[in-house]
């Protein structure tokens, strides 16, 4: 069995590495907060605390979209959503024991893939298309390299 400082360990460094991968937000300006160069938020008082890392996480993949495919076969396609407020960027996690490569088709635009971005099986969140509008119309496109008989399990935030 592992020691309770070994879990407290990874359980911190987990934390460190998902807010290092977290996308970023625009910051909101408040009463609070005066601006005093430019990307610089300074606090107006004692009462206003650092940023909070895990905000921004819940707040974009707890809306995230399950995807699941009974067999990954050659691939697959998921959607159509719609981007939202809550990420700038449209992210895939792979929940899948194999690697996949997976791209996004902007449906009122093209029935084409922006660019294949690969999916580690088991992977964290990443990023499949960037700096994408708020109201657009997407699908996410899923290619593998061989006919894979185990289901694909995909996550969106978007």
């Amino acid at each position: 069995m592992s020691s309770p400082i070994a879990r407290l360990l990874a359980v911190a460094t987990a934390a460190a590495l998902l807010a290092v991968g977290a996308p970023t937000q625009a910051a909101q300006a408040t009463p609070a907060t005066q601006a005093t160069e430019v990307n610089q938020v300074k606090p107006a008082g004692p009462e206003v605390s650092g940023p909070n890392l895990f905000a921004t996480l819940a707040t974009c993949y707890g809306g995230a979209v399950r995807s699941f495919f009974q067999t990954g076969g050659y691939g697959g396609q998921a959607g159509t959503y719609r981007t939202t407020s809550r990420c700038r960027d449209i992210n895939v996690r792979n929940a899948s024991a194999y690697g996949t490569d997976a791209c996004v088709i902007f449906v009122d635009k093209t029935g084409s893939c922006n660019y294949w971005t690969y999916l580690p099986a088991n992977s964290g969140w990443i990023t499949v298309a960037t700096n994408v509008r708020d109201g657009v119309n997407f699908r996410v496109r899923f290619e593998n390299l061989r006919y894979e008989y185990e289901p694909l399990v995909a996550y969106h935030a978007f």
